[in-house]
Order: structure tokens, then sequence, then C-alpha cells
């Protein structure tokens, strides 16, 4: 069984008009989907903005449904000024951008488990490497594997991406992948993100992100499709 968990109804949605022999579970007050695409077994979950609201989500569906493997699919911020507006980033690892330990002589981004500590929590590769082929289906659109930054903040000001990326080496921001790893990681459950880009480097106010997210969203939802054939 697949997982595949996003943060905004647009990207859900996508997914649930192809989804047949649904059935619908709810969990604190989280919505559960199960059924088929493409004959595929599937679980999909909104999870909501956020880590907390991530993590909550991917435990509860690793829990309840037991997925081979988790996508965690949506849009992002760019931080790089070669990813445009609908361009794809697929994970190689997440790291958090906002753990911050610094005053304790720790580096950020560093996470904190009982057994070890560690920046980056890395995707597995057989499933980013297939969800890269699959972004073939998109003309013109460019797909990059790469780290995705996460942190419960949204990111608008140049300066600001320019210091995730410069610290990290991620390509993009968003609010969820990290936490979806991390649980993952903790749970060993293979995992991935899939971002598409919604807001690029330059233009990224608010406004921007309102204004393409569903273009972004669209791509993304292209390639989950793609992915479960």
């Amino acid at each position: 069984m697949t997982g595949i968990i996003c943060a905004l109804k647009i990207e859900v949605d996508g997914l649930k008009e192809v989804m047949t022999n649904t059935e619908k579970k709810t969990v604190a007050g989280l919505d559960f989907f199960k059924g088929e695409i493409n004959s595929r077994e599937v679980v999909l979950l909104e999870c909501g903005i956020g880590k907390v609201n991530a993590a909550i989500g991917t435990q509860i569906m690793i829990d309840y449904y037991s997925p081979d493997v988790i996508i965690n699919s949506g849009i992002a911020g760019s931080l790089s000024k070669d990813l445009k507006i609908g361009d794809i980033v697929i994970s190689k690892d997440c790291v958090q951008h906002d753990m911050d330990g610094t005053e304790m002589g720790d580096p950020r981004g560093e996470i904190w488990y009982t057994d070890e500590k560690r920046i980056d929590i890395p995707a597995d590769k057989i499933t980013y490497e297939k969800l890269l082929k699959c972004c073939e289906v998109l003309r013109g659109v460019k797909a990059v594997l790469g780290r995705v930054a996460t942190g419960d903040t949204f990111v608008a000001s140049i300066d600001r991406r320019k210091a995730i990326a410069d610290e990290f080496g991620a390509l993009c921001c968003e609010m969820e992948g990290g936490a979806v790893g991390h649980v993952c990681y903790r749970n060993k459950v293979p995992y991935a993100v899939l971002r598409s880009i919604s807001d690029d480097f330059n233009n990224n106010e608010f406004v921007d992100f309102e204004k393409f997210r569903y273009t972004a969203a669209e791509n993304s939802i292209k390639v989950m499709k793609e992915f479960l054939k």
C-alpha cells in the first residue's frame, strides 16, 4: 500500500477524483481515504499545514494502515534562482531548518532523538528515483533531486530564503516534509517528498503563493498519478 500525505485540500481532491473503492476513516479529526488508484492500494490524507499536523497524520497512517511507502506531495517555495514556478523538487533528504540548539553549541537543524542526533533525514532511494522518472510526464518542467527544508514558518523574504539555502544546501522550503520524514525514519518506513514550486526565489510574496499554488498542485498530482501506474 502507498500512503500519500498532502497539506492542502486542492492536492488531495485531484487524487480522490480518480480513487475507486473508497473507504473513509476519521482519526484525531483527520480523514483518511483508503482505496485504489490504477489498481494499486492507496491511503490518502489531507494533514493540514505545519510540522505537528504532518507528524500526527503520518504516525496514525503508519499505525492504522502499515503502508509500504509514504509520499508527501505538495507545493513549496524555491530556494534556488534556477527553479521556477511549476518546477519539481524531489527529496534525497530533508532537514528541519527551524530546529535551533545553537545556544547550547549544537548546529542549527540538528534533531535530537532519544538515541541519536542528526540533521539530515534520508529519503528512500528507490522511491525518489522512481518519482524523478515519473516527472517525464510534465513537458517543459524541470525536475531535480535535492534537499527539502522544512519549518513552521512561511518564508517570504529573499534574505531568509538565501540564508536557508546557504546553510543547508536546500532547494526548496515548505512546512511538512521534514516532519513526515522524521516519523517515517523512526518507524523505518520508506518515504520521499515531492514538491512543485508555487513561488520562485524572486517572486515570493504570499499573494504569489495564492496565485500559483493551483498550477503547482496540478503538476504534483500528475506526477503522483504516473507514480501509481
